[in-house]
C-alpha cells in the first residue's frame, strides 16, 4: 500500500518558505491523534477515529512509512501529506499510480500551508520517480480539497459515489522526465 518502490527513506527534511515536511518522531504522537479523532478533519473522510482506541493502538512514532511526511511549522506538526501507491480503490483508473493524501489541524486551514506543503510534496516526487502520474480522490462537497486540487495541477479524471456522497478523482499528469 505504501510502496514508492527505489525511493531512499526517509528524505532530507524538505523546506519551504514557512514549513519544513520531515519524517514522523515519537513527539508527534499526539497530534497524529488529534488529527484523527478530530470531526471537523474527518467530515469528508468518514468521521473521526475514538479518542481511546487511537491512544491504544497508534504506535509510538504513527505514520512512519515511506510517502508518511508531518507538516511542521515552528518546530510543531500541523499536518500530514501522503504519498503512495494505489493497490486498492474504488476506481481502476487510479490503481497503481502515487496518491496524494493530506490531513491538517483545523488551526492550520486557511493560511495556504497545504498548498505550499503538497507542492512541496509533489516537486519531490517528480524528483525521486520523474514520470509518474499521481491521483487525488475528495468528496465534491469538500470545497476546499477541490480548491487545492486545482491549484496543484489536478484535473478531473471521473465522479462517481461512495460512502453516501459524491466523489472526484482528479489525475495530475506526469512531469516529463528531464534527461
Amino acid at each position: 500500500m505504501n510502496d514508492l518502490g527505489p525511493v531512499a527513506w526517509p528524505p532530507a527534511p524538505i523546506r519551504t518558505e514557512r514549513l519544513v515536511l520531515r519524517e514522523p518522531e515519537a513527539r508527534d504522537r499526539v497530534v497524529f491523534i488529534e488529527l484523527l479523532a478530530s470531526p471537523d478533519v474527518h467530515t469528508y473522510l468518514g468521521g473521526p477515529r475514538p479518542r481511546d482506541l487511537l491512544e491504544r493502538e497508534l504506535p509510538e512514532v504513527p505514520g512512519r512509512w515511506p510517502g508518511s511526511f508531518v507538516v511542521d511549522l515552528d518546530g510543531a506538526m500541523i499536518g500530514q501529506i501522503l504519498l503512495r501507491r494505489a493497490t486498492e480503490h474504488l476506481r481502476p483508473a487510479a490503481v497503481g499510480k502515487a496518491d496524494l493524501g493530506y490531513l491538517f489541524l483545523p488551526r492550520a486551514w486557511g493560511f495556504g500551508y497545504a498548498a505550499e506543503s503538497c507542492a512541496a510534496a509533489l516537486d519531490w516526487f517528480d524528483g525521486v520517480l520523474p514520470g509518474e502520474p499521481v491521483v487525488l480522490t475528495t468528496q465534491t462537497a469538500n470545497l476546499g480539497s477541490m480548491r487545492l486540487a486545482a491549484k496543484l495541477g489536478f484535473t478531473e479524471v471521473e465522479r462517481f459515489r461512495a460512502w453516501d456522497a459524491e466523489q472526484w478523482l482528479g489525475l495530475r499528469s506526469p512531469l516529463p522526465p528531464s534527461d
